[in-house]
């Protein structure tokens, strides 16, 4: 995979910890932020500020499938003041603020962003950032960033060449915060996940020094479902 043609989210949210550790796909957690986390049955008020109608419409049915696993509904709306606010500011990247965080920007700024989609984006593309960007804002982390059994052992100077150039174009800062550092167990409800995961990064081996590497997921894993469904039960 040819990293420097792939944009990555970056997750808007409170400050982590580092935790460093090795083989994160060998026993790693999938974890849900417990401080972001929408109380059970929640209906979540969302509303677009810019972009064309067909790509809101594809956005808004991709995301309901998190409707199908976890009790909690994404009220899509035409106006008024909102807990999820969506742009698509190109060159902005795509991120998203963790579950409940969203509740602490004030109007009419976003909370969630899809730098990179257009009304031309391939199906999968829009599926892969739709779900992803959701999860978090339903309190999911990354993947890579669980401290619970170790984690990836990075090629750091690949990492950071690979994102410090374009498309993504992140600084030192936004690497560290996004690729090395960790959360810590407590704050984290957790569950068993695989590589397969939606809140995955991709993975380049160039990126590791384990043999570590994951591809672009596009669906939710079954143990996704798992997670999301302990965290919001029926």
């Amino acid at each position: 995979m040819a990293i420097n043609d792939k944009h990555f989210c970056t997750c808007m949210g409170e400050g982590i910890t580092s935790d460093a550790g090795h083989n994160l796909l060998a026993g790693h957690k999938g974890a849900l932020l417990l401080a972001s986390k929408w109380e059970v049955g929640t209906s979540v008020s969302i509303r677009f500020l810019d972009g064309d109608d067909q790509l809101q419409q594809r956005v808004r049915d991709v995301a309901r499938e998190w409707m199908d696993v976890a009790n909690i509904s994404l009220n899509f709306q035409e106006g008024g003041a909102t807990d999820i606010r969506i742009a698509f500011e190109q060159g902005n990247g795509s991120w998203s603020y963790l579950g409940t965080m969203c509740r602490q920007i004030p109007e009419p700024q976003p909370t969630m962003n899809f730098g990179w989609l257009t009304p031309d984006s391939a199906d999968d593309e829009l599926r892969r950032v739709v779900l992803h960007e959701f999860g978090h804002a339903l309190g999911l982390i990354h993947e890579h960033q669980n401290p619970k059994d170790g984690g990836i052992d990075w090629n750091t100077d690949a990492v950071i060449h690979d994102l410090s150039g374009p498309p993504n174009n992140w600084s030192p800062a936004t690497i560290e915060e996004n690729m090395f550092k960790k959360y810590e167990q407590n704050a984290l409800l957790m569950t068993n996940v695989d590589k397969e995961s939606i809140m995955m990064y991709p993975i380049p081996l160039s990126w590791t020094l384990d043999q570590t590497s994951v591809g672009l997921n596009n669906t939710l894993s079954p143990l996704d479902k798992e997670l999301i469904g302990q965290a919001y039960p029926r």
